[in-house]
């Protein structure tokens, strides 16, 4: 795993060797500050270098990109077009404001290899965008991108919800991908502290719609190991990791992420934090409905491990910590991650040898609820979490009080216990 520099303000890019394919990821804000088209372009060209530097050919499979003004967005679909011609990534545009004043920043999800087969579809029809599903496959594994879920604002989060689950559903399912197979999702709330009509906060419908969604769902019923609790399986409780964070506006995006293929020594463990409740344990106190999610969510494939990290903030057991303080927020939000994926926490969980340090991290989002905090919560993150590429944009998170939110992805590898 590599985390190089590229030449860009707050770019970079990680590399993981899967025997049968090499993955990449790029996060990318340009330096730039001209016109939006010449920002896009910019962050476009850093990206094809990333792409172009590897000694396999790449080919970008799914790509996040975060706006200022919503406005640029066609703008930016026509750029995103003509750079990829007829092999597009999914992709979803949220409205988050870079922290850096840049009109955009992208995260890119690539892959290269002689095995490697990319299947595209055609994405499902508005309004107002429709979902997308692109799927890639090597070594007999199989995977499922799906972009692009989105609501337009609505009266009330609870159907913008149930809408871009169904949206994603159906996307998946004409690329052969199942929502049982689903593991990691992100929900973009504009609003998401608002009250609605009935009294509740926004996030509070979306928890409630995704419960309702997920009630006739059992997530991986063949893939989790045979050591994982039955009695967590048989009850339904597990599920995918996940992020949901605000957005400007009033509407909703999503996307997620589908595993579909089984080979001998692959199998996925969902990942609880010791330092705090189980998201989907919390009590009424902190939301109506319980936020249903896994901490995190790790492919083991052969020695190779993917670790999918939560959306996480500051909070220990179910309560939130360090109110008005950003950089001691940061800090709890940093060690929690530290701790949900290291290897004491992983032999918790049953399986030796693995687990993951904060070096390891190949992508991190760091959501910042008030401009102002920037580059506080930077110079925390820039002095833990060892140069891993960084995307920062300003966002609201779930609760009024906490003021940071970062979610990652860490490359790592099982050693030999």
């Amino acid at each position: 795993m590599l985390h190089p520099d590229l030449p860009g303000a707050g770019a970079g890019y990680s590399i993981m060797d899967l025997g049968d394919a090499e993955q990449l990821v790029a996060m990318v804000t340009p330096r730039g500050r001209g016109t939006f088209g010449e920002q896009a372009r910019e962050a476009m060209s850093v990206v094809q270098t990333a792409l172009h530097k590897r000694p396999r050919a790449m080919t970008a499979l799914a790509q996040t990109v975060f706006l200022r003004d919503p406005g640029d967005q066609a703008e930016c679909e026509r750029i995103l077009a003509a750079r990829y011609g007829a092999e597009p990534p999914v992709t979803s545009f949220v409205l988050q404001p870079p922290c850096s004043g840049a009109a955009l920043a992208t995260e890119v999800w690539a892959i290269g290899g002689d095995g490697v087969r990319v299947e595209r579809f055609d994405p499902l029809a508005g309004p107002p965008a429709g979902s997308q599903a692109l799927a890639v496959s090597y070594g007999g594994l199989r995977w499922v991108y799906c972009a692009g879920a989105a609501s337009a604002p609505a009266a009330e989060a609870y159907g913008q919800t149930l809408s871009v689950l169904e949206q994603m559903r159906s996307a998946l399912e004409k690329a052969g991908g199942r929502f049982e197979r689903v593991v990691r999702t992100w929900f973009y709330l504009g609003g998401i502290n608002e009250p609605e009509e009935a009294g509740n906060q926004r996030y509070e419908q979306l928890n409630r719609a995704r419960s309702d969604f997920y009630s006739g769902i059992r997530f991986y019923p063949s893939l989790l190991p045979p050591f994982f609790p039955r009695q967590e399986a048989a009850h339904g409780r597990v599920y995918p990791s996940s992020t949901g964070i605000g957005m400007a506006g009033g509407g909703l995006a999503a996307g997620c992420l589908a595993f579909e293929a089984e080979r001998a020594g692959t199998f996925l463990l969902p990942l609880e934090n010791p330092l705090q409740t189980p998201a989907y344990d919390y009590q009424c106190g902190c939301s109506s409905r319980s936020p249903e999610f896994s901490r995190a969510m790790a492919l083991f494939c052969g020695n190779s491990v993917i670790t999918w990290i939560s959306g996480t903030a500051s909070i220990v057991l179910s309560e939130s910590r360090h109110p008005d303080d950003v950089e001691k927020q940061t800090e709890q939000t940093i060690g929690n991650i530290e701790r949900l994926i290291s290897r004491e926490n992983f032999a918790l969980h049953g399986v030796d040898g693995a687990g993951a340090r904060l070096r390891d991290l190949a992508a991190v989002r760091v959501y910042v609820k008030r401009p102002e905090d920037f580059e506080r919560c930077r110079a925390v993150c820039e002095r833990r979490l060892h140069g891993a590429p960084v995307i920062y944009t300003v966002a609201d998170v779930c609760r009024p009080e906490l003021l940071v939110e970062i979610e990652a992805v860490a490359f790592s590898r099982r050693l030999p216990v």
